[in-house]
């Protein structure tokens, strides 16, 4: 999606009719480069952008377009001062590998990024994260810590914390998370954590912590999900605005890389069991083609996930291992 495309996308978020000859007239140009750029647009999953003689082109409902001044003035001077620069782009390929390529990655701590659409978006072990345009929240912060890689090993728990209780704040209920990342509710997902880091093993390091969030996701882009999920729409009894949803999540997450630097995962372990929804509960882990099962007793120390199985109790990581209830 280019400036002019999102330009006349931000006229047409209204959801009322503009005809072609005054967005013609708008923005400079013939109404034939207008029609080529609706056409451009109907493309991005997420719009539909109607077309009708003699009205003109119009949205089926009015889009809750990301702002950055909106963004940051939800999170706060204090945090702010934390938060060296908010990328918000259109469209991308994921946001994390955005903050990733950016030159000199050890000193752009303190750098988001957010966006309306992924065209490439991740989750865990390669999966695809489906996106519709201007829909959900695809979030990512790069932080640079003075930690070795395997201090590191606990970030997603931290991150799932802060998110759960973010939502929390918003009004959500019933919802917990599932190890090592996930924000499920009634056993469907909601959000997803992604956290990458790279450095030194000894440090220091950048992690790159990603939030995938359903806000509002269509049933037929869900169709592509390959587990049970849900979004906030089916959630809550009002939306929350985008920007302040956004400006929360950025915060909390500032926050938790401070307090991360200072203090490690341990103060994160308790809050975890919060939200923990498998606590005591028969499950199956994936480890490569083997599959194992056991009780869930909990994490570790280090954030690992302990199983009680008939080999005995043991400690997994993340990686290739996967968590589902046994049924």
């Amino acid at each position: 999606m280019n400036a002019g495309e999102y330009q006349l996308l931000k006229v047409l978020g209204d959801a009322k009719f503009h005809s072609g000859e005054a967005l013609a007239g708008r923005f400079s140009v013939s109404r034939a480069a207008i029609w080529k750029r609706v056409r451009n647009l109907n493309q991005v999953p997420g719009i539909d952008i109607q077309s009708v003689r003699g009205k003109g082109y119009c949205l089926p409902a009015p889009l809750d377009l990301l702002d950055a001044d909106a963004i940051l003035a939800r999170i706060g001077p204090a945090r702010r001062s934390r938060l060296l620069k908010l990328a918000l782009l259109p469209v991308v390929p994921s946001t994390n590998e955005y903050l990733l390529n950016q030159r000199n990655p050890l000193l752009h701590s303190g750098h988001a990024c957010v966006a309306e659409h992924q065209t490439a978006g991740r989750g865990r072990r390669g999966r695809q994260w489906v996106s519709v345009f201007g829909n959900n929240v695809y979030l990512s912060l790069a932080w640079r810590f003075d930690l070795s890689m395997a201090d590191l090993a606990g970030l997603s728990i931290a991150a799932g914390v802060a998110v759960a209780r973010a939502l929390a704040a918003r009004g959500l209920r019933g919802h917990g998370l599932k190890w090592p990342n996930d924000v499920h509710v009634q056993g469907k997902k909601l959000a997803g954590i992604l956290v990458e880091a790279n450095g030194e093993m000894e440090g220091p390091c950048l992690a790159v912590i990603g939030i995938g969030l359903n806000v509002r996701l269509p049933a037929s882009a869900g169709g592509d999900i390959d587990q049970p999920w849900t979004d906030l729409a089916a959630c809550l009894a009002s939306l929350p605005d985008r920007n302040a949803l956004v400006g929360d999540l950025l915060g909390a997450l500032v926050d938790v890389c401070i307090q991360y630097q200072q203090q490690g995962l341990a103060p994160f372990l308790e809050a975890w069991k919060e939200y923990d929804i498998y606590m005591g509960k028969p499950v199956e882990l994936q480890v490569g083609d083997e599959r194992i099962t056991g009780v869930y007793a909990g994490l570790s120390d280090q954030g690992g996930l302990v199983l009680d199985s008939p080999a005995g109790r043991r400690t997994w990581y993340s990686g290739e291992v996967s968590l589902r209830s046994k049924t």
